[in-house]
């Protein structure tokens, strides 16, 4: 099956099985988001919801967060991994949004990344989610999955992330990386992934090697 036909096969599943799929965590306003996406690094999404409401309402927005000292953000993140590196992110990425951005999330891939906590895996996010920017991002469920399913043989997250985006047309690009994340936590799981109940099975050239 060639590259092409094995995109559109995938694709053509997800849109008529999953005409719905969205981020799973709880946010209500772009800065929210962004807290959220920098704590979810290496983080459950649940971890992170639980985390997130009491944070939420001590720390409004960036002017309260960027005024807050270590010690006092620190008990409101130190269920989430690595929260002494967290805690001094969110800080340093509300003050810039203060000193840079007029205190507000800004719409750009470069300029997101230059926020303190921000990669290029949380700036596509933050683009596709809020701004519906036809990007991809790239997490560990996404590499996962676009190699199990031959979607792309990229060593690293930025190349699986250009074949993903020269395959899958920009206008689903947002809903696709929330298709292959969703995939990839509950279905095609690093460990025992569930192949015996998995639809895309049919296309995915480690099936037969995962079914031996």
């Amino acid at each position: 099956m060639r590259k092409r036909e094995r995109y559109n096969a995938i694709l053509e599943w997800f849109r008529e099985n999953q005409p719905q799929a969205a981020t799973e965590l709880h946010y209500e306003t772009p800065f929210q988001l962004l807290i959220a996406v920098i704590l979810s690094a290496q983080c459950t999404d649940r971890r992170v919801n639980i985390v997130t409401p009491p944070l939420f309402e001590r720390f409004p927005d960036a002017a309260a967060l960027a005024a807050a000292s270590f010690d006092e953000l620190y008990p409101y993140v130190k269920s989430v991994s690595y929260p002494n590196a967290k805690t001094r992110h969110l800080i340093g990425m509300a003050s810039r949004l203060l000193s840079d951005f007029g205190g507000q999330v800004p719409s750009d891939i470069d300029a997101l990344m230059s926020l303190p906590g921000v990669g290029r895996k949380t700036a596509n996010v933050i683009a596709s989610v809020v701004w519906e920017k036809g990007v991809i991002a790239v997490d560990t469920h996404v590499f996962r999955v676009s190699h199990r399913l031959g979607l792309s043989d990229g060593k690293t997250p930025y190349a699986v992330e250009q074949e993903l985006e020269r395959y899958i047309p920009e206008n689903e690009r947002a809903i696709a990386h929330h298709w292959l994340i969703l995939h990839g936590r509950y279905v095609c799981t690093a460990r025992k992934p569930h192949c015996a109940d998995c639809p895309l099975s049919p296309w995915c050239r480690e099936f037969p090697l995962m079914k031996a």
